[in-house]
């Protein structure tokens, strides 16, 4: 029991991150799944085994850790791994769909990616995995975390404070995703470097940005111009990364979304990317699933 878990959701873990299906009889564990990932899984329910022998539960903590000495292990001997390195060590993060595996590698093999798709889908949870993994391994000097200040029904004029208090709100998303992979002081100290930016888009105009991982999230709410101004942006040694849900379009009635332009001019362009993720990528709470697909084409016709 201790090594299951409660309601086995030790087991429901190695499961998620491993994507091998674990099926628990009595005292026996049943795997199924691609022979390199029942390997994984298998060395990670030892490793939990053992260490079962000096303490007398598991925590979450120690799968987390388990999940991640197995993919360092696997690494060092030149095996591949689908997690993606990030600062937090108990930070275990992989793709879970096909989808999110090839915007992962789209992103690896592309200086400027766009990734599409609805809520729940990772885009930009995963961009911002694999701008810090970059960081990590010293590929680049940078994080640069733009997004358009839009109104999503509300007026950004009646919130109190400075602007900067005022954009807050506005980029609360990047910082949630960056929580997961960094302890906090060190956000505050890269972010005081410089080594990490958060802008609204408004604030890109007349730079330019080397050695730098650049992403634009929610892009459907920059209009024509502001992004072809962002990716212009693009220096030397440098990464973009382009997310947004093309449903969810904020800008004032009669303007075109940047994103849907840029995606149409650039698609077939060589050496850009283009992911679009959907219903079957999202990974957030399954209700989230539902809800996507219950306003499918009543969404279209709201006002």
């Amino acid at each position: 029991m201790q090594l299951f878990g409660p309601a086995d959701a030790n087991l429901k873990r190695i499961r998620e991150t491993l994507g091998v299906k674990i099926y628990a009889r009595g005292t026996s564990l049943k795997l199924e799944g691609d022979p390199e990932a029942i390997g994984k899984a298998a060395n990670v329910i030892e490793h939990l085994r053992a260490k079962l022998t000096r303490v007398p539960l598991l925590k979450r903590d120690d799968v987390n850790d388990a999940l991640a000495e197995i993919a360092v292990k696997l690494a060092k001997d030149g095996m591949p791994t689908n997690v993606i390195p990030v600062f937090r060590k108990s930070a275990i993060i992989v793709p879970k769909t096909d989808g999110q595996k090839e915007y992962v590698e789209a992103i690896r093999d592309h200086d400027l990616c766009f990734c599409l798709g609805p809520a729940g889908t990772g885009k930009t949870y995963l961009a911002v995995a694999m701008a810090l993994s970059l960081l990590k391994a010293g590929r680049i000097k940078r994080l640069v975390l733009a997004r358009p200040a839009v109104e999503a029904g509300e007026k950004l004029g009646y919130l109190p404070g400075d602007l900067q208090a005022k954009v807050n709100p506005y980029l609360r998303p990047l910082f949630d995703a960056m929580h997961d992979m960094m302890e906090y002081e060190q956000i505050n100290r890269f972010m005081v470097n410089d080594v990490i930016e958060v802008v609204p888009l408004a604030f890109m105009r007349g730079r330019t940005l080397n050695n730098s991982v650049v992403i634009l999230d929610e892009a459907q709410n920059a209009t024509k111009q502001q992004m072809l101004m962002f990716l212009t942006r693009l220096g030397q040694r440098s990464k973009m990364v382009v997310t947004g849900d093309d449903s969810q379009v904020d800008l004032e009635s009669g303007r075109t979304s940047g994103l849907v332009d840029a995606v149409r001019r650039l698609e077939n362009v060589e050496g850009i990317a283009v992911c679009r993720l959907g219903k079957m990528d999202i990974v957030r709470h399954k209700l989230v699933t539902r809800i996507v697909h219950a306003y499918g084409e009543a969404g279209k016709n709201m006002g």
